[in-house]
């Protein structure tokens, strides 16, 4: 299904259902891995996401440009302020970035978040990943941790929005 997208996006094509079926998944995983290389999965890991999460991917015409994923709020997983937080995370390979692909595969993420009752939604990036940063922080998103996982070397970031609205509740 085609999806409509900010000027200039006209050639983008999102698989608008959950990915489903190996050739697909070894899409979205192989774009995972490029983008987050300490955490490579294997193509097991990410048939195990694909039962909890909404992957992704995106194409320009039938080449592959970037993945995205989408983390439900848990029920367990509220935030501070009580909101339902959600996860999304957009990736694009380097040769394809700042043409704004990234922009709509958050955009679609946010969206497919917002129907899943997130008030809040979080981001993770590779401290590495400048880009990245860059990105979410253009976006609203503020950092809330810094942190390296138990063995690993590998310095993360997790970033916050609020998706509040009405007077006087702000973002986060």
């Amino acid at each position: 299904m085609r999806t409509r997208f900010a000027a200039g996006v006209t050639d983008l094509r999102l698989r608008t259902e959950p990915v489903a079926g190996d050739t697909a998944l070894e899409q979205w995983r192989y774009v995972h891995n490029v983008i987050v290389p300490p955490a490579a999965l294997s193509l097991d890991e990410v048939r195990d996401r694909a039962l909890r999460y909404r992957l992704e991917n995106a194409y320009v015409g039938d080449v592959l440009v970037g993945c995205s994923t989408v983390r439900p709020p848990q029920d367990e997983g509220e935030g501070e302020d009580g909101d339902a937080v959600a996860t999304v995370i957009a990736r694009v390979l380097p040769a394809y970035r700042r043409r704004g692909y990234g922009a709509a595969l958050y955009d679609n993420g946010l969206a497919h978040a917002r129907v899943l009752g997130a008030r809040a939604v979080e981001t993770c990036v590779l401290a590495a990943n400048e880009d990245g940063l860059r990105f979410a922080r253009a976006r609203g998103f503020v950092e809330v941790e810094r942190y390296v996982l138990g063995g690993g070397t590998v310095e993360w970031v997790d970033l916050r929005l609020g998706l509040r609205s009405g007077p006087g509740d702000g973002r986060t």
